[in-house]
């Protein structure tokens, strides 16, 4: 038991990675309102960019910035790929809530459970 405790506490940016997309993955699960289905999404996002910059992170070393003295780096490819990430995740949140505005124009509410119910009910 000491050993799993020991092993959490060495790489507890692994445990926060999961809990959070956990937390994000249950508020989309559980939540009809699809603005609240949003952030369990962009939650579920930050998890996962939390987990790639973690794998690239290395104990004792620097960011690869030449400052005239060898060292040894960190990978900076993760970190890179985050940074598409996050303008793609951006964009995509942008495009859902511009949807659900649509969406609650045309059907007067933001609960998916509702909008079902109505479509259903026009055709």
């Amino acid at each position: 038991m000491i050993d799993l405790i020991n092993a959490l506490g060495k790489n507890y940016y692994y445990f926060a990675a999961i809990v959070l997309f956990l937390i994000g993955f249950h508020t989309m699960l559980t939540h009809s309102n699809l603005i609240k289905k949003v952030i369990g999404m962009n939650i579920m996002e930050t998890a996962i960019f939390l987990f790639f910059v973690a794998i690239g992170y290395i104990n004792d070393r620097s960011a690869p910035i030449v400052d005239g003295t060898p060292k040894t780096f960190i990978n900076p490819l993760p970190s890179a790929l985050i940074l598409t990430g996050l303008v793609v995740g951006v964009s995509l949140t942008a495009f859902s809530l511009s949807l659900i505005m649509k969406l609650y124009k045309y059907y007067g509410t933001l609960d998916a459970d509702e909008i079902m119910r109505i479509r259903s009910q026009e055709e």
